[in-house]
């Protein structure tokens, strides 16, 4: 493998390794400035003074700090959580329909999956969100999952369709060849190898479906950024940087642990991937042609 890897690509000499090490330090210090220059900045501004973050562990006006915990953990981030688990699995399936529907051999219906979802992928999530609440009188949780749902199936059917695509066409005839129908050949065969290729796009998708939950508190839906401006306004601007941070913390511990989850999908995926063919191996002598002496 190592040899078929060194005839597509030259390795680094020592100058251009020096020039990626420098390349890298410069960049460190210039992330640790910038970093330094903001931590600087706000502490000129009183961003690290206690009395900014003591609504985490002494918060005023008779409330204490379980109170404060429980509003971002229990209510606010257990709201977003049930948004996207009601949505997530309605869009997969929905987005494998679709994908499965735009392959199809007729070209009307073809021609009407792929209107339906460049619709829908082409509308703000938000729009949709309001068009819920509003032409159809739902509740706001209902159109924050209807508004997740319908945006996320069309991104995740091309997500399906460039895998189904990607795929050999051999694949399709291999399974012709042997009397597999159409159904069966996109059931037993094709969408198996897709969905494994495709996992760790679909993961990341479902990262964004997730971040774009925090929508919700435009429509009324208490989910944790609705929790973090209703504590900020209940207990005062002073708090306002302390529940933030704890909140794109919270998001941040959520989404990195969805796109580790991505790695590791896309890392198996990889490992039960064909392996590769060493182009500088001999290929094998042909018939009636021995070693020359």
């Amino acid at each position: 493998m190592s040899r078929a890897i060194s005839v597509l690509y030259d390795a680094p000499g020592p100058r251009a390794r020096r020039r990626e090490r420098i390349g890298s330090v410069v960049a460190a210090l210039a992330v640790l400035l910038l970093l330094g220059v903001g931590a600087w900045y706000a502490a000129g501004r009183g961003v690290f003074g206690a009395e900014r973050w003591a609504v985490l562990w002494d918060p005023p006006k008779n409330q204490t700090a379980a109170d404060v915990w429980r509003s971002l953990l229990v209510v606010g981030l257990g709201a977003t959580l049930r948004a996207a688990v009601v949505a997530a699995p309605m869009a997969l399936v929905l987005g494998l329909l679709l994908a499965v529907w735009r392959t199809t051999r007729i070209a009307p219906a073809r021609a009407l999956a792929a209107g339906v979802i460049e619709l829908f992928r082409g509308l703000p999530v938000l729009l949709m969100m309001f068009f819920a609440l509003l032409a159809f009188g739902w509740s706001a949780f209902a159109a924050v999952v209807f508004g997740l749902t319908v945006y996320n199936m069309a991104i995740i059917a091309e997500i399906v369709r460039a895998g189904l695509a990607a795929l050999p066409k051999g694949q399709a005839e291999a399974a012709a060849a042997v009397g597999l129908s159409r159904g069966q050949t996109l059931r037993l065969v094709l969408l198996p190898q897709a969905l494994r290729t495709m996992a760790p796009s679909l993961v990341a998708q479902l990262v964004v479906l997730l971040k774009d939950s925090s929508l919700g508190f435009i429509v009324g839906y208490a989910e944790l950024l609705k929790a973090i401006q209703n504590n900020a306004q209940y207990f005062g601007n002073a708090s306002v940087v302390a529940l933030f941070a704890v909140g794109a913390g919270i998001y941040l511990v959520v989404n990195i642990s969805l796109s580790r989850l991505a790695l590791r999908l896309q890392g198996r995926s990889r490992r039960t991937a064909a392996p590769a063919v060493d182009i500088t191996a001999p290929g094998p002598t042909p018939v009636g042609q021995g070693t020359q002496a």
